[in-house]
């Protein structure tokens, strides 16, 4: 028999906005649930270490979604007619939808890039629902740094383009192996979606005003910053921990912005003893 790995993917529909969007979903192991919102422009396919991940799954039910338009999952009927664009309300609403939807109970998430801004909006605003929060490259503040029209224009190849503008926020210590394997999904991401992400990080998903009002007691919150990360830099990480009192904040020596994937051997030290710790709690 072939040497398979524990992961069990499946689909599944859930309806944002009243649309109906097909989901695809996969997950791995028992315990607390542990849901991993993926980057901008890739898919849930970045988080397969940790959901093969013995340690881990021994005591967490990892699950981890491809976001509408992402991935395996379908974009809602009628996609050719618009032009995506995600933004903080639709994003907080698909979340929640899917959790509510896979009935999960006081689960923990994670995001990393767009996915850890998110968190902290969840940890705000559904700090009763949330075990705790992990944000993985998420600040409450970004200054946008590169034109977005290059991600989606008629005479550029939109998925080189799009690896190509992430390429550089790879520590360069990550294995190589793993470094084109987080560019390959860039590659593979539909047609204007990292652009129509970016909305959301770059401009609409800005923070800062009300991050303060993150109360830790109820929602412990986790800032983690690769030291190599050029878009949510550890500067900006420890900017936004200054604003959440008592967030925990690690910066991630040797990591840039995708450490799940990009050297996840490496990402297991810093991430275990977080998970340690939500286990003891």
């Amino acid at each position: 028999m072939p040497n398979f790995e524990p992961i069990v993917g499946r689909y599944f529909t859930i309806y944002v906005e009243g649309q109906p969007c097909r989901i695809y979903v996969e997950e791995a192991g028992d315990g607390i649930p542990l849901v991993c919102l993926h980057t901008a422009g890739s898919d849930a396919r970045q988080y397969r270490h940790l959901l093969c991940d013995e340690t881990i799954t021994k005591n967490f039910r990892v699950i981890a979604f491809d976001m509408p338009w992402h991935g395996k999952s379908n974009p809602p009927p009628g996609f050719r007619d618009n032009e995506y664009r995600l933004t903080t309300e639709l994003y907080k609403e698909t979340v929640m939808t899917f959790c509510r939807a896979y009935d999960l109970v006081n689960p923990v998430i994670m995001g990393c890039s767009m996915g850890g801004r998110l968190t902290l909006h969840l940890a705000l605003e559904q700090a009763e629902y949330f075990r705790s929060v992990i944000a993985l490259e998420g600040a409450d503040k970004l200054e946008p740094y590169y034109d977005l029209s290059w991600l989606h224009r008629p005479d550029v190849h939109g998925g080189e383009v799009c690896a190509a503008f992430v390429s550089a926020q790879i520590a360069p210590q990550s294995p190589d192996e793993y470094r084109w394997e987080t560019l390959w999904h860039y590659m593979q991401g539909g047609p204007g979606i990292f652009k129509g992400d970016l909305y959301f990080y770059w401009h609409d998903g800005d923070f800062d005003d009300r991050s303060p009002r993150i109360n830790t007691k109820n929602c412990p919150v986790y800032l983690l910053s690769g030291e190599y990360d050029s878009s949510c830099t550890p500067e900006r990480t420890i900017d936004t921990a200054e604003r959440i009192t008592g967030a925990k904040t690690t910066i991630m020596e040797g990591m840039g912005h995708f450490p799940m994937s990009e050297n996840p051997e490496l990402f297991k030290k810093f991430i275990y003893p977080i998970l340690e710790e939500i286990l003891g709690a």
